[in-house]
């Protein structure tokens, strides 16, 4: 991918991915609140600036790095601490900070949705540069959206996925079960890195709930 393209990839995907690892992450730390944490709130990071998630290799490095060699954008945010201790019945409540971050990102897909079916609506024909650009954010903010919600739902412990099942599993299953989180970069790495393993596990579900998403808005184009 020459250096225009990539550049443009940044233009057009930067917005969504600031909002989505922000939301997510926000989320989390204002559900862990609810349920009894300020961890998260002490330190500043139930917020919406985006500044208090942003992961130099997570948020930065990494999603250049993926732009380059992949044409597509992948990254992450510091994740929101939460101290389970903290919260009114661990077990329970953790399954729902836990699950806070994927339905953020599943709001946020609808509303870009929204967004880019007024733009079809009103400026179709319009030519308006200016148009077209957002169009195209919004519907990268579609994508982007599935894409972190649907890998989120992975049960592979650290992703949200992997803690709600830690959170619904008895007592020695789950601390079992927990142990995986050691191996879990790895396995997120391979899940997304490797196209063989892409295509055959993570595609599917993010095609499917993007063509769903594209189909029920009337975003065919």
């Amino acid at each position: 991918m020459d250096v225009y393209n990539i550049l443009i990839k940044i233009a057009i995907y930067a917005i969504p991915i600031i909002f989505a690892i922000t939301l997510h992450e926000a989320a989390h730390g204002y559900v862990a609140r609810h349920f009894g944490d300020n961890t998260a709130y002490m330190l500043g990071r139930v917020t919406l600036n985006p500044a208090k998630h942003i992961d130099p290799i997570g948020t930065v490095a990494f999603p250049l790095l993926t732009v380059i060699l992949s044409g597509y954008m992948f990254g992450w945010a510091k994740p929101v601490p939460v101290n389970e201790r903290n919260l009114r019945d661990p077990k329970r409540d953790m399954l729902w900070v836990a699950a806070a971050g994927p339905v953020s990102n599943l709001i946020q897909m609808v509303i870009w949705a929204l967004v880019a079916k007024l733009l079809l609506t009103f400026f179709e024909t319009s030519g308006s540069l200016v148009a077209d650009y957002w169009f195209s954010v919004a519907m990268a903010g579609v994508t982007v959206n599935v894409v972190f919600a649907i890998l989120n739902l992975f049960p592979i412990p650290p992703l949200d996925g992997g803690r709600m099942v830690v959170a619904l599993l008895p007592g020695a299953a789950s601390y079992k079960f927990a142990q995986i989180e050691r191996y879990g970069f790895f396995i997120v790495l391979l899940l997304v890195m490797i196209p063989a393993v892409n295509q055959a596990i993570f595609l599917p579900p993010v095609l499917a709930l993007t063509n769903f998403t594209i189909n029920v808005f009337g975003l065919n184009v």
